[in-house]
């Protein structure tokens, strides 16, 4: 066996088999839910938690919006939680009808923030706990549609976060970017009755559970933690597609660089937990987990769409047959991006973005050798106010 068949075959075990998982679920993602939940019967107690780490330029209006539901006022609370926020911006808070809980950390972190936040809450503050972004603005029919989903039950739902801007070129590609990881990760699980990705934010948990839990949170990547904490427990966590909570896309490449050292960062230190537990989780037969577990081994998206081309040519001149099998899963990709890829996001500034594509997969790569030092610290990814009118009031559950 020659020097170039191992490569080879390393790179069809690093590269062609994720594609291959990416295009199964895109494939399933193409298929929508019938069943809807039933309307609640009774009024569940809820408490929004938002961590603001210098977040003055969207903190106010995202409180306006989570304060403005569609459920009786008693039973809904909105806490922000305050790290490094201006006076000014404090003032405000506190001129609205919610909890302002003021920390400061040494080294913050969202999972510190909303430890913070129970611990002063303490324990039966609420029956549902629903975590928002600084710069995230949901519906007025947000918690009421929650309430529904948790009468059934249910302990852990992500909801549909979507972009509320595409004003530059990589707020176009993070969008879409994010869109293709709702139908993969989120909507192809579901449809084939996997628990969905959390994401960070729009997302909502029992409470008490999610009291207990948080604080087993170490890493910058607290979604991931909570996800491996909810699927060892064999706790299924279910995606909302028509519940959108609006997010604000990166803005540059120097945001999305920070932005992407934070995940990957994240994704590196759930490797090493796949590694581990993985022959275990196969063992009891906790196949929600393992797909987790294989899903955190997949190499980065962009790494994929720029690699994958690459080494096919590559390939063209060095062994032409052995060529066909990426050229083959270079259109599986492209397949699987067409088929994840919501319609309205295929527009003309996809098309004027999409020549940015090899500065970001330049900047992905190189993010690769920044990971030392980043297992406990936090990147903060910069608000700059970008902003769209709330989301409307949702029908039911497709």
């Amino acid at each position: 066996m020659t020097a170039l068949t191992i490569i080879d075959w390393l790179l069809v075990l690093a590269l062609l088999l994720p594609v291959l998982y990416l295009f199964l679920f895109a494939a399933f993602s193409m298929r929508r839910r019938t069943d809807d939940y039933p309307p609640a019967r009774k009024q569940r107690r809820f408490v929004t938690l938002i961590p603001a780490y210098k977040a003055d330029a969207v903190i106010l209006r995202t409180a306006q919006a989570a304060l403005a539901q569609e459920y009786p006022e008693g039973l809904h609370r909105v806490t922000v939680i305050a790290d490094r926020l201006k006076p000014e911006t404090l003032a405000g808070l506190r001129r609205l009808p919610l909890t302002v809980i003021v920390v400061m950390f040494e080294n913050s972190s969202k999972a510190k923030a909303l430890t913070a936040a129970t611990d002063q809450l303490g324990p039966g503050a609420a029956d549902v706990v629903t975590i928002l972004d600084a710069d995230n603005l949901v519906g007025p029919d947000f918690i009421a549609r929650l309430n529904e989903v948790f009468d059934t039950g249910m302990v852990a739902v992500q909801a549909h976060r979507t972009a509320k801007n595409r004003d530059s070129d990589t707020a176009v590609l993070d969008a879409a970017s994010e869109e293709i990881n709702n139908s993969i990760f989120r909507r192809g699980h579901v449809a084939l009755g996997l628990s969905s990705a959390l994401i960070g934010s729009g997302m909502a948990f029992a409470y008490d559970w999610f009291r207990d839990n948080i604080r087993k949170c170490r890493t910058s990547g607290e979604d991931k933690e909570l996800e491996a904490l909810l699927l060892r427990q064999r706790i299924y966590i279910d995606y909302l597609d028509d519940l959108m909570v609006l997010d604000e896309k990166v803005q540059g490449e120097g945001a999305y660089y920070n932005q992407r050292r934070r995940w990957i960062a994240a994704q590196f230190y759930a490797f090493g937990s796949a590694l581990r537990d993985l022959p275990g989780a196969l063992l009891r037969g906790n196949y929600d987990y393992v797909d987790k577990l294989v899903q955190w081994c997949l190499p980065p998206r962009m790494l994929l769409i720029g690699l994958v081309p690459l080494w096919a040519v590559a390939m063209t001149f060095l062994d032409p047959w052995g060529s066909v099998k990426w050229w083959a899963a270079w259109l599986l990709l492209l397949f699987a991006m067409a088929m994840a890829l919501p319609d309205e996001q295929t527009d003309a500034k996809l098309g004027h973005a999409l020549r940015r594509v090899p500065l970001l997969v330049l900047l992905t790569a190189a993010n690769l050798f920044r990971l030392g030092g980043t297992r406990d610290k936090f990147i903060h990814t910069r608000h700059t106010g970008a902003s769209d009118a709330a989301p409307e009031k949702t029908d039911s559950i497709p």
